[in-house]
């Protein structure tokens, strides 16, 4: 699944591309996605330019004087900027065509969404799948990023990986990320949020920014679906420290990497270093 690096990488590839420009056409070949695509769409953005392409956790913001359109990439999703003599491929859902080329949705698991939210409904951060999302760690500083952490876990009684992957205090720390991050802080992803320390909560707020940060650099992580909006892969998973490298010899201390599942994800760590 297309993770906060992943969708970022996506919106700084199309934001030159569609900024302040006008969309001329919108066409909508499968609108059957994890929720339909609104039946007015084109009548909602056709004719109008982009004022800017924005991203909240995982969801691409595309904001027109009108309302926003969301759009999540679920598990296998792809939005790329491609030439119009490009030729539509099976499960190429979505076009919006402008007059220089065109971005184009491809989804071949259906569990994306692109939705609308008018202007008249109040700021995009009200949307029932935004209200509730955690801190932004790339904008955020960690100091505000541990001290949100710390202070909203003191009753929790589920794991750190739990906390983390539910995005309700902190955005963007995904699977992937999340094993990382909690390496990188030397704390087991077993361990119940609240029983962590503000100290070891600021060191895992600087994992969490440092891992993300890192990830953006190599363009994300491709595992199977992934690409930017030009085509590329990404590459962060080739240096991973601990994800997808159970049985082989953690690189601090030498250890052997282990893996558990926890709520059907695969957890990654070495017991050597995270307690």
């Amino acid at each position: 699944m297309p993770e906060l690096p992943e969708v970022e990488t996506v919106r700084r590839g199309l934001t030159p591309h569609m900024t302040s420009r006008v969309v001329r056409d919108v066409r909508v070949r499968v609108p059957a996605l994890r929720w339909p695509i609104p039946a007015d769409l084109s009548e909602c953005i056709r004719g109008e330019a982009v004022h800017q392409v924005w991203r909240r956790g995982k969801y691409l913001l595309i904001e027109f004087s009108s309302g926003w359109m969301l759009i999540h990439l679920g598990m296998s999703g792809s939005l790329r900027w491609v030439d119009p003599q490009v030729p539509v491929r099976k499960h190429d859902h979505l076009d919006l065509v402008f007059d220089h080329g065109l971005v184009r949705l491809h989804d071949p698991r259906r569990f994306g969404a692109v939705l609308w939210h008018d202007r008249s409904a109040g700021p995009v951060d009200s949307h029932p799948l935004l209200a509730k999302l955690g801190l932004e760690p790339l904008s955020a500083t960690a100091e505000q990023i541990g001290h949100h952490l710390y202070a909203g876990t003191r009753e929790r009684r589920s794991s750190i990986k739990t906390v983390l992957l539910a995005g309700e205090l902190v955005v963007g720390a995904g699977n992937i990320y999340a094993c990382e991050s909690l390496f990188r802080a030397q704390i087991h992803p077993a361990t119940r949020a609240g029983r962590i320390s503000r100290a070891r909560y600021q060191r895992l707020a600087v994992a969490v920014r440092d891992t993300l940060s890192d990830a953006l650099a190599r363009g994300g992580s491709t595992l199977k679906d992934f690409v930017s909006s030009d085509g590329a892969s990404g590459y962060f998973q080739i240096d991973a420290l601990v994800y997808g490298r159970e049985g082989l010899t953690c690189r601090r201390c030498h250890g052997t990497i282990r893996r558990v599942v926890q709520q059907q994800r695969a957890s990654f760590y070495c017991p050597g270093c995270q307690h």
